[in-house]
């Protein structure tokens, strides 16, 4: 789309969004269940009609599995700095003050456009009752999707997701093309592995700098990198970590840092590595086709074990 289109969050904006919910639901149920285990993401639910349970991939509902994420305001200013507030409410109905610790935070807070564009990775702080604050600017005019991304206590991880809109004249921006190397703030991340629906997928993603690999790469949040995946078109998040841990005296500071994704289904993802070095973190992002491997192969697995943190 070449000319700018008007969003208005109280009109045509909300008429939108509500045909896009129903093009994601249809989404949704055609590419089939999520994998089991793909560390943040995938979590199962009941469906009250149906006898068995399904995988539901990470951050397309609000509510799940009796938590509620419940945002104060979901229509931001673009271009200004705001107080973001939100609660998560627990299955008693009261805000969960309790969140385990997870990668050294309690909570954390992913926003992204709706076309994959504007990734952030924030981490809110708590203001006391179960009201999480952050402070949040929306670069331009859009929808983008929200995710808090937490474990509650005695259980494991989840994401749950919630729009936020920002009013005035939107252009859409292409996804980028589908490439082995990103560069961003002067690092250039090279990519290497293929994602297959359904397994655990290497992918390994090596850092330099004018040329020279990077070896010195610092731990951020207790790992050398952070992947987060999202699917094009519904936004099914994925959150995963690295092998290893800095200082076990088996894991390199870089060049190289692999993951092992297992994403629900075939499709255009956006992946969004975050790496700290020289004291700031830095976000590379790339677009790559989920495929399904050809009839009558079966992918390699890895015969470590993934839990994706």
């Amino acid at each position: 789309m070449n000319a700018p289109i008007k969003l208005s969050v109280y009109g045509l904006g909300l008429a939108v969004i509500f045909i896009s919910a129903l093009g994601i639901g249809n989404a949704v149920g055609a590419v089939g269940p999520a994998p089991a285990h793909t560390g943040h993401g995938a979590h199962v639910t009941s469906s009250p009609d149906r006898q068995t349970t399904e995988p539901v991939p990470g951050g397309l509902q609000t509510s799940q599995d009796g938590y509620t994420l419940t945002p104060e305001a979901t229509s931001i200013t673009p271009g200004e700095r705001t107080d973001f507030r939100f609660t998560v409410t627990g299955p008693d109905g009261r805000p969960v003050t309790g969140f385990q610790v997870a990668h050294g935070k309690r909570l954390h807070f992913i926003v992204v456009n709706r076309d994959l564009s504007g990734f952030q990775h924030l981490h809110p702080t708590e203001t006391g009752d179960g009201v999480w604050s952050v402070p949040l600017s929306l670069p331009e005019a859009g929808t983008y999707r929200g995710f808090a991304d937490f474990t509650p206590p005695g259980r494991e991880g989840l994401t749950l997701g919630t729009d936020l809109y920002a009013a005035g004249d939107y252009t859409p921006h292409m996804l980028p093309p589908f490439a082995r190397t990103a560069t961003v703030d002067g690092y250039t991340v090279e990519l290497d592995g293929v994602l297959t629906p359904g397994t655990a997928s290497r992918l390994t993603l090596k850092v330099s700098k004018d040329g020279t690999p990077v070896t010195d790469l610092e731990p951020y949040l207790g790992a050398y990198g952070h992947l987060v995946a999202l699917r094009a078109g519904d936004l099914a998040y994925l959150h995963v970590h690295p092998e290893g841990t800095p200082g076990d005296g088996e894991t390199p500071p870089g060049p190289a840092i692999t993951f092992y994704a297992e994403v629900p289904s075939g499709g255009t993802y956006g992946l969004f590595l975050d790496f700290q070095h020289a004291g700031t973190v830095h976000t590379a992002a790339f677009a790559l086709q989920a495929v399904q491997p050809p009839t009558g192969t079966t992918p390699v697995e890895s015969d470590h074990e993934h839990s994706g943190h």
